[in-house]
């Protein structure tokens, strides 16, 4: 589940004090917004950063509270995905056509949507200022702009992903290629990371490994896979009572993991990826194929 950042400029209670104030307006039955065009105003009540999952519930719900008429969304995207459903993409489980919808279908009725991208907050002012140079003022404002995607960070990547056995679930881009990958597999490394960086959904990484290990078991292929998850933290989950659940299910079905690891590049041409040691800085770890000229072999999925 995409990790969103909700902001308002002021104290909760005084929120909520203003929202009383004002008084709850109930909304009426859902209907699909239409209207993609700029802004007709240049101050609203609340305004919306991001039109993703959480940007969408929020303006709907502040809807309920001051009236959708007092309520933006800026989002420069004509296509709003519903991104938990790629983890069931790579999988096989699910198309990628299922995850997306118009944006304009999923923006709240009566709700304005602002079509730009911004470029500058100004919190002192009470303002925002979008690509298109328009300024916007709010009352209040939520930041749901999401987690940008830093491939970049590194070596080897972005180009990296033209390899057909190096992908990512966390991009629309990508997503497809672990599908691809998984059919394609026949024996050798299937290699899943967790990164030292936030991320769009902590469990994510996990739950493609377990999707990938039973089908595996399902083409038969489990035995000459060797499954492993390397993740920058020190435990496989925060919660001690789901982390003893999951050791169990990692140790039945023999999953290596790899604690503070954390990869640092990616070699395509030679199906090598590098982990550092993050307790031991400059330690590193190559994990890669038994054969570079087997036409089989690891994937990776970051």
């Amino acid at each position: 589940m995409t990790p969103l950042v909700a902001g308002v400029s002021s104290p909760r209670a005084r929120l909520f004090t203003c929202f009383l104030r004002l008084g709850a307006q109930q909304a009426g039955p859902l209907q699909l917004h239409t209207d993609t065009g700029l802004a007709a105003k240049n101050h609203y009540e609340v305004l919306v950063l991001g039109g993703g999952s959480g940007g969408i519930t929020m303006a709907s719900r502040m809807k309920r509270r001051v009236g959708a008429e007092n309520v933006a969304i800026v989002e420069p995207s004509e296509r709003h995905f519903y991104q938990p459903i790629w983890t069931l993409v790579g999988a096989g489980a699910k198309q990628l056509s299922s995850s997306g919808r118009p944006t304009a279908s999923v923006i709240p009725s009566g709700v304005e949507w602002v079509k730009a991208r911004v470029v500058e907050l100004n919190p002192d002012k009470n303002c925002i200022r979008t690509d298109n140079g328009k300024e916007i003022s709010y009352r209040y404002l939520i930041i749901a702009l999401g987690i940008q995607l830093d491939y970049e960070k590194i070596k080897g990547l972005p180009e990296g992903f033209a390899c057909p056995k190096i992908g990512s679930n966390y991009s629309v881009n990508t997503v497809e290629k672990t599908w691809k990958a998984l059919q394609d597999f026949k024996e050798g490394n299937a290699i899943f990371t967790f990164p030292n960086t936030p991320i769009k959904c902590a469990g994510a990484p996990q739950k493609i490994m377990y999707l990938s290990e039973a089908y595996f078991r399902k083409t038969g292929n489990r035995p000459k896979a060797n499954i492993i998850f390397n993740t920058a933290l020190g435990t496989i989950f925060g919660v001690k009572k789901y982390a003893d659940a999951l050791l169990e299910i990692i140790q039945e079905r023999n999953l290596t993991v790899n604690y503070k690891q954390n990869l640092i590049e990616v070699r395509a041409d030679k199906q090598e990826a590098v982990f550092e040691n993050l307790d031991k800085p400059g330690e590193t770890q190559v994990l890669s194929l038994p054969s570079q000229e087997s036409s089989t072999g690891q994937f990776l999925r970051l």
